[in-house]
């Protein structure tokens, strides 16, 4: 394999990663819903214990994304969880509290009783996406870093990569195209929370309960999604001389890279439509709890070409708004031929650990949860 075509594996492996990151924030999503699905004590401990049995799943997507970044795109890595770390402290911050909450809110000897915990996951699943859909914007709309690989000559201060400014990745926020992006995550992970809760719990309370917050979710979501989308396409974009690898703006640069790349616009059209069957399907069938299946492959298609169509096609991944030649592209940001090479050897397992995860979703979701499981005193 040639290094160019290695860099573009790696990013495709990268933007896989984050694609089942958004969803698997199903979680974080269901969690935000706890106090509106759940009206007792009982319900509100079947919502928490059916996503009990994922969030380790989404919290080691979530640092295996971070991984392989800093595998395969080292100056990545350094430049946004280096220079951002506000931004990702948070987020992981809000990772660590919903681990906490599940493990404890019902431990002999909590003073602060059990509602309190439910409130932290409450707070994680609202905190979580939107952050992090903050975060993948910077992708599309850039960040304020210089680069400058000069630096590693410097013994006293050999640092590439530095943030302009000192609130090191909160300025994302102040960006309302972020903060767009952000909401339409939280929205997108309390749908999925929905279609999951509704396939995995055995309550026609709860199930009545979930198909109304579907409802009333997916309006929000299909508007500040839509917006965010026609924008990209609309806007120019930061793209890469194939001649010196120099920065320039390229009009409606993103639009232009799905009509190169056109089967990554069928890949986004078919996880759109299967978002859209998932719902409908919900919404008019009454007995139907399946969508979580035809949502979550929808959910990730969408995602997987929405990442591609920002890193390949010489297309600068994650821009400088303060100096637009410290840009990063999958070429100028990526490991050696030897790191890629060995990597990619070890990314054959993939499909073992991924046939294994499904064993175990399988195995644990067989039964649906129902009031009569809550005796068990290894639930949450």
């Amino acid at each position: 394999m040639s290094y160019t075509l290695l860099q573009h594996y790696w990013w495709f492996l990268v933007s896989l990663l984050g694609a089942l990151l958004v969803f698997l924030m199903f979680v974080q999503g269901a969690n935000s819903l706890i106090f509106s699905l759940g009206h007792t004590p009982e319900e509100r401990r079947l919502v928490v214990n059916s996503t009990g049995r994922k969030w380790e799943i989404t919290f080691t997507t979530l640092v295996t994304f971070g991984g392989a970044f800093f595998a395969s795109f080292p100056l990545f890595y350094s430049t946004s969880f280096g220079g951002a770390y506000w931004l990702w402290m948070i987020i992981l911050f809000s990772f660590v509290l919903q681990a906490v909450s599940y493990e404890f809110q019902n431990k002999l000897g909590n003073i602060f009783g059990a509602k309190t915990f439910q409130w932290f996951l409450v707070l994680n699943g609202i905190v979580g996406p939107v952050l992090l859909g903050g975060a993948v914007a910077t992708f599309f709309n850039g960040s304020n870093f210089v680069v400058n690989k000069m630096n590693i000559t410097n013994s006293l201060q050999p640092v590439i990569s530095q943030w302009a400014n000192g609130s090191h990745g909160l300025d994302a926020l102040l960006d309302p195209w972020n903060l767009v992006l952000g909401l339409a995550v939280m929205f997108l992970s309390r749908i999925l929370g929905t279609f999951y809760i509704i396939n995995n719990v055995n309550d026609a309370a709860i199930q009545e309960r979930s198909k109304r917050q579907l409802l009333v979710n997916t309006v929000p979501f299909l508007v500040l999604f839509l917006s965010f989308l026609i924008r990209t396409l609309l806007k120019d974009g930061f793209a890469e001389n194939v001649n010196d690898g120099s920065i320039y703006m390229e009009p409606m640069k993103y639009l232009n890279n799905f009509i190169t790349m056109w089967y990554l616009l069928v890949v986004l059209l078919v996880g759109v439509l299967m978002l859209l069957y998932a719902l409908g399907k919900t919404l008019f069938t009454k007995n139907y709890t399946k969508g979580i299946w035809f949502a979550g492959i929808g959910v990730v298609l969408v995602v997987l070409s929405l990442l591609l169509c920002a890193g390949w096609n010489h297309t600068a991944y994650y821009p400088s708004n303060i100096d637009i030649q410290s840009s990063l592209t999958i070429s100028n940001s990526c490991s050696s031929l030897f790191t890629l090479q060995t990597m990619s050897v070890v990314s054959i397992l993939v499909p073992f650990v991924v046939a294994y995860i499904a064993y175990v979703w399988y195995v644990m979701d067989k039964k649906k949860l129902d009031k009569e499981e809550l005796k068990d005193d290894e639930l949450y």
